[in-house]
């Protein structure tokens, strides 16, 4: 009878184990991670910002929240003149860090075409990890520990999907705001690529935001959408910048080129214009066929297309809409791998990640990605500095 009943409680305890590993490989697959903890630092919301509006052309206000949720919050609010390049600064409160940058008026659109023969770094996708990417950059020598640039003349490539789904996007977009600033001073490049969860949010699609910028905009008394609207400095900055770019014959996307974009007599400059003009106004489909649906639609569109992994392609028509752009390969974001790939015979570059999340603690413990291209040879660059040829 003993025995029996030990039987019986060893079979219950390996059946609540085999539901416990079947539940957490449920959990991985439906979230991509096992969370099992969350810093208690994540909704601190004391010198949180900075949240910049235009009072009117050349008037700023900036806006710091500060308080707690048990004696409430207020603002920190004061102007600035935009035109005296006023100095700010970004507060992290998961290591008590801070960076500075200048706000600088009317951000430049960036060009569509850059050739040289420097280094190009690519990563995607951060999804608004502050802690992740800045550390990423630090390990692969783009800055040094005091966040100032170390990577010269050469390139950083942002694809897109930098916001949404993590606790820091404030301190990723002024970081890279930041970054651009500090690359140009010594004849390097910052490139951010649209991606469509920056579509998201200026379009005031806020499914993929954590409810913190939700609070934040209470706070302020502004709609959330305000936060990256024409109205703030951070959304007249991205609104300034490109969907699709060609740097040194490498198009670089955040999801890809649908093979139909041969039937089109559109250039790059075109599709960043078009895409330029349209970023907050939501996509519905219309019944003309025309260029403009066709870049801005979320099955066929730059920021959008997951063709490469979903459908069945053809090299031929991969490398025609490629070629169509003077390009020899593309680098895209969007659509999550397990790690930075070679696709189609070297065309297609594949570098959406998972990376690690600031203020979580998770199973599996991922870690960042990004590609390197020198001298048109292409790397797979790990979080530790290191590179393994593509």
């Amino acid at each position: 009878m003993k025995k029996r009943i030990i039987r019986y409680f060893k079979h219950i305890l390996l059946t609540l184990v085999f539901l416990l590993f079947a539940g957490s490989l449920l959990l991985i697959y439906l979230n991509g991670t096992f969370n099992y903890g969350q810093s208690p630092l994540t909704y601190e919301l004391n010198k949180e910002g900075p949240y910049v509006f235009y009072k009117n052309d050349s008037i700023l206000e900036v806006n710091y929240l500060k308080g707690n949720k048990l004696d409430g919050f207020d603002v920190d609010k004061y102007s600035k003149n935009i035109y005296t390049n006023p100095t700010l600064s970004c507060y992290f409160s998961l290591d008590s860090s801070s960076f500075s940058f200048k706000i600088t008026p009317n951000p430049a659109i960036p060009a569509s075409i850059y050739n040289d023969e420097n280094k190009i770094l690519a990563i995607s996708d951060i999804e608004s990890g502050y802690k992740t990417f800045r550390d990423f950059l630090i390990k692969n020598k783009v800055i040094n520990n005091q966040l100032s640039w170390t990577f010269g003349k050469n390139h950083l490539v942002l694809l897109g999907d930098f916001v949404d789904r993590g606790h820091s996007t404030t301190q990723v977009l002024w970081f890279i705001y930041k970054l651009e600033q500090e690359a140009k001073k010594y004849g390097g490049f910052v490139h951010f690529i649209i991606g469509n969860h920056e579509l998201y949010n200026m379009q005031g699609q806020f499914k993929s935001s954590k409810k913190k910028y939700y609070a934040i905009a209470s706070i302020l008394e502004e709609q959330q959408q305000t936060l990256y609207s024409k109205k703030s400095v951070l959304g007249k900055w991205l609104s300034s910048k490109n969907s699709i770019e060609n740097i040194n014959g490498v198009l670089f996307t955040h999801g890809g080129l649908h093979p139909d974009i041969t039937t089109y007599d559109v250039s790059l400059s075109q599709i960043n214009a078009i895409s330029r003009a349209n970023y907050y106004k939501p996509y519905f489909p219309k019944p003309q066929k025309d260029v403009t649906q066709f870049v801005l639609s979320n099955k066929t569109g730059v920021c959008w297309y997951r063709g490469y992994f979903k459908d069945d392609l053809q090299d031929d028509a991969i490398a025609n809409s490629i070629s169509k752009f003077n390009a020899n390969a593309i680098v895209v974001g969007h659509t999550l791998q397990s790690k930075v790939k070679k696709l189609y015979n070297g065309k297609v570059y594949a570098i959406d990640v998972p990376h690690p999340k600031d203020y979580v603690d998770a199973w599996p413990n991922y870690k960042s990605e990004g590609l390197l291209i020198d001298t048109n040879n292409f790397y797979r660059v790990l979080a530790t500095g290191k590179q393994i040829k593509l």
